[in-house]
């Protein structure tokens, strides 16, 4: 009698990984092509290591680590880079006539036969994690082209000719960074010259690491070949230049936002990663707790008025923007935007490129707009007092205008307006509420141990009326590089204008003052939301203080 293989969800709900309900929801919203398991991780209920080890007991297959495997190099040449890459297998070892190869989907039975047809080896699967499976790839089939670049390249910077052939070396060197870089998860690709070499850094979890260095032969051509991608021009080395680049990166698509600048050593070049397949617009994973969206859900629900998001470069504002304008955006309301550069494309939202060479301001833009008969404007960025008045123009007009401004907290961003001119009584008028926010790391849920806190973690928290027992920290593991932490999440600071802190505004009242309003109100500050998350476990103690100031 056929023994019945019981079902994942069954095995996760016994393992206490997972609820009914979580179950029932990701049956019901995932895609009909999609995979239980990869609907649930995409959630965020169980991670990819507790699935792996899921499907170990289900389908009897071994799991394993990739992370300082010892690699037989001469499989890289059995198994071709473009199979690999498509079918997300890499080859460990050789047995008699057995080719064991570590796969993230070992039930994919095509991929196996194909296989053993082109290798003739009777095919052993074992499963690994995604991102195992892509560092594996990127470590070693493109470190042996890169050397294979390295022998290609040619001594002199001229041949200009090279740059648009695709089979050029350089080609081949740019592609591979910023494949590496995608695969990787780094948000920012730097390319630093130094004295005598150049430095390849990604920004992987707000963290700058370097990944490469490069000879200084090559500084110019990789800089021309960047530039074209970009559409910059190469023959420009005295200024600073921006500019895009649309891409497919293994079958994603890519949009990078390419700066260069003129350093002593020549021209740095920093180019920010937007993955396009990976646009986070549903505003319940942002990571705000229940007062602070329902607070925040009732200021852009309201027919007009300001809302803004501060923060510094690279601390999510875009983020909030976006998944705020998805949440509005319906056909019954006319949503504008003017940004800096358009990050990400929104269907059903018209939105403006700011373009200061020919006169096209976040002001003149802003002006236009209001032409255009909106409900809902976004404006990217509140950087002088002619943009600050018109915003609060169309605000007072029965606009609801959301904008994001540089400042370090939410009652700061207040003391900023009037700063830049504008009168108090114009703010009261308009502010509807402040959101500021900053990430942090969190904590890899596949190597997290409970600990005890310690003394001043005790008394931070403490001060704040939060009793923290126990904290959580990562020991380090292959799924999050050894370092602890795996993927970012947002702190927040909702403030809410109401009429008491508009009598305070309008006599010119200080910021302790403001501030004294924001506790009455209950207000969770940013060092208050970063503590419950440590309470909870979802970051560290040290995270949350690198971000956020202790009053």
């Amino acid at each position: 009698m056929a023994r019945t293989r019981k079902r994942l969800g069954d095995i996760l709900i016994e393992l206490g990984l997972l609820t009914e309900a979580d179950l029932q929801g990701a049956l019901e919203g995932k895609q009909n092509d999609q995979k239980l398991g990869d609907a649930l991780v995409q959630r965020g209920h169980i991670t990819e290591q507790q699935l792996i080890e899921t499907l170990e007991v289900q389908l009897g297959i071994p799991h394993v680590s990739l992370f300082r495997y010892p690699f037989e190099p001469k499989l890289f040449n059995v198994v071709p880079k473009d199979f690999a890459k498509r079918k997300m297998l890499v080859p460990l070892k050789t047995e008699g006539d057995k080719l064991y190869v570590a796969m993230t989907d070992p039930t994919d039975f095509f991929a196996i036969d194909d296989l053993r047809l082109t290798t003739g080896f009777q095919i052993e699967p074992a499963i690994a994690s995604k991102d195992d499976v892509m560092r594996t790839i990127a470590k070693y089939y493109e470190e042996e082209s890169y050397d294979d670049i390295l022998e290609d390249m040619p001594q002199s910077a001229e041949q200009q000719e090279d740059l648009n052939d695709i089979d050029a070396p350089i080609v081949r060197l740019v592609n591979q960074i910023l494949s590496n870089a995608v695969s990787m998860k780094a948000s920012d690709v730097h390319l630093d010259p130094q004295e005598s070499k150049i430095l390849v850094r990604y920004r992987i979890d707000g963290t700058l690491r370097t990944e490469r260095i490069l000879p200084k032969t090559m500084q110019q051509m990789v800089t021309a070949r960047l530039k074209i991608l970009a559409n910059l021009d190469i023959t420009e080395n005295r200024v600073p230049q921006d500019g895009r680049i649309k891409t497919h990166v293994d079958f994603r698509a890519i949009d990078l936002r390419v700066s260069s600048l003129p350093t002593v050593f020549g021209e740095k070049i920093v180019m920010r990663i937007l993955d396009l397949s990976n646009n986070l617009t549903d505003i319940s994973k942002l990571g705000f707790t229940d007062l602070n969206m329902k607070r925040f859900m009732a200021e852009i629900d309201k027919p007009n008025g300001i809302v803004l998001i501060s923060g510094p470069t690279g601390s999510g504002k875009s983020s909030t923007l976006y998944a705020a304008l998805n949440k509005l955006n319906s056909e019954e309301v006319n949503i504008i935007t003017v940004e800096d550069p358009v990050e990400y494309q929104l269907e059903g939202i018209n939105q403006i490129q700011v373009n200061a060479n020919v006169g096209l301001t976040f002001a003149a833009g802003l002006r236009s707009i209001l032409r255009q008969d909106p409900d809902i404007v976004m404006v990217g960025e509140i950087r002088d007092k002619e943009t600050a008045e018109i915003s609060i123009r169309a605000s007072l007009t029965g606009h609801l205008v959301l904008s994001t401004i540089h400042t370090n907290d939410s009652i700061a961003s207040i003391t900023r307006l009037m700063d830049m001119g504008v009168e108090p009584f114009l703010v009261t008028a308009s502010l509807n509420g402040v959101v500021a926010q900053r990430l942090v790391r969190k904590v890899c849920r596949d190597c997290r141990e409970i600990q005890p806190a310690t003394p001043r973690e005790q008394d931070i928290a403490a001060k704040r009326g939060i009793t923290l027992d126990v904290v959580s920290r990562g020991k380090g593991c292959s799924q999050c590089n050894m370092t602890g932490y795996r993927g970012r999440m947002a702190i927040h600071e909702v403030l809410i204008v109401d009429e008491p802190m508009k009598m305070v505004i309008n006599r010119g009242g200080t910021a302790a003052e403001i501030r004294e309003i924001a506790v009455r109100n209950n207000t969770i500050f940013l060092i208050d939301d970063g503590l419950l998350k440590v309470k909870e476990g979802m970051t560290t103690t040290e995270e949350v203080l690198r971000v956020a100031m202790i009053d």
